[in-house]
Order: C-alpha cells, then sequence, then structure tokens
C-alpha cells in the first residue's frame, strides 16, 4: 500500500471517510480505527495526518461547511436583483431539503457539537458569516440574517415532514421576510410585493 508520501490523497480520504462515519452512525462511533478502516488506509495514516480526533473532527467539518457554502453560492452568486434572490433561495431550500439526507445529519451533528464546544462554534459563525455575502448582495444585513436562519428553518422543516410543503408556501415565507426590508442596497430594485390576491398559505 502506498505511503503518506506517495499518495497525496490519503489525507482527503480520511475526511471525507470521518463524515461518512458520521453521517452513517453518528459522532459517538468515531474512533481512530473505524474511520481507517472506511477510508481503506493503515491506523498509523490517523497520527501522522491528524495530531488526535479533536483536530481531525474539526478539519472534517470545515470541508463540510466549505461544501455547503459553495451550494449556497451555485444558487444565489448568479441572482441579478431581489425577484431572481428570492427565486434562488427558494431553490436552495428545496434542493438543501430534498437532495441529500447526509448533509442534514451533518449539520445537525455540528449544531450539537458548536452548542457544547467553542471550537466548533467558530465554525459556524464562520459558515453563517459567509452564507450571507451574497444575501448581503440584496438585502440589508439585518434582512439577509433573518433569511438566513430561515432557509435553515424551512430546509429542516421540509426534511423532516411526512408531508413536505411546497414551493408556494417557501417563496410567500420568503416574501414575509424579505418584504419587511429596512433598506434597499445602492443598485438593487426595488422588491416586488405579493400580488394582493395571493393568499398566504394556511399554518405558517
Amino acid at each position: 500500500m502506498a505511503t503518506g508520501h506517495t499518495d497525496p490523497q490519503r489525507r482527503e480520504r480520511i475526511l471525507a471517510a470521518t463524515l461518512d462515519l458520521i453521517a452513517e452512525e453518528g459522532i459517538a462511533r468515531v474512533s481512530h480505527r473505524r474511520i481507517a478502516q472506511r477510508a481503506g488506509v493503515p491506523l498509523g495514516s490517523m497520527t501522522y495526518h491528524f495530531t488526535g480526533i479533536e483536530q481531525l473532527l474539526r478539519e472534517a467539518f470545515g470541508r463540510f461547511t466549505d461544501h455547503i457554502v459553495a451550494v449556497f453560492d451555485e444558487h444565489l452568486g448568479a441572482a441579478a436583483d431581489r425577484d431572481e434572490a428570492r427565486e434562488a433561495v427558494a431553490d436552495l431550500v428545496h434542493e438543501l431539503s430534498e437532495d441529500s439526507q447526509r448533509d442534514l445529519v451533518l449539520t445537525q451533528e455540528l449544531y450539537t457539537l458548536a452548542a457544547r464546544q467553542p471550537a466548533y462554534r467558530e465554525l459556524t459563525h464562520e459558515w453563517m458569516r459567509r452564507s450571507r455575502v451574497h444575501l448581503e448582495k440584496h438585502f440589508d444585513p439585518d434582512t439577509a440574517r433573518q433569511l438566513d436562519a430561515l432557509i435553515e428553518g424551512l430546509t429542516l422543516h421540509r426534511a423532516l415532514a411526512r408531508e413536505p410543503h411546497g414551493r408556494a408556501l417557501t417563496l410567500e415565507a420568503i416574501a414575509r421576510v424579505t418584504t419587511t426590508d429596512r433598506g434597499t442596497p445602492t443598485g438593487c430594485p426595488l422588491s416586488r410585493r405579493v400580488p394582493s390576491d395571493h393568499h398566504p398559505a394556511q399554518g405558517f
């Protein structure tokens, strides 16, 4: 088997295996031996590349947050105005809630760690900051913060519901948050109001 010096992808495979193990079996099942087996690397590679489990977990979750931010950027990066930004946010909520149970589980595992340990809270803080970068191109900072929280809430509710709500309700929720915006960034068109004949979804 290739050594760490001749196998440059080994470190990345270890990080990927760590996230897969957490997603499938939970943080409590993480160990050097189980990760090494899943990654297909010698056990000694674990301590060669990482000083301990804590460093490994922080780097693995750092990779995960990079992935989620990339998905966020993919949707919102091309939005030219507020209307397109609203549509992009709706697309994002539905993709995140439908496409990957793995991402949903990893998000909740990270939040649990962050609730207990400041080192992981720094990861979530930076994740939230990066997520708001594109939102603040179209909405004032307070509205962007509220919308960021709404994205997470709607995503979780759709992912766990027996009968997930539809796109109309998602757009209605986004409109409610963004049409109370406190200001309009320079160069952005004014928000389009919800049509007068549009009735909010019941129960939201």
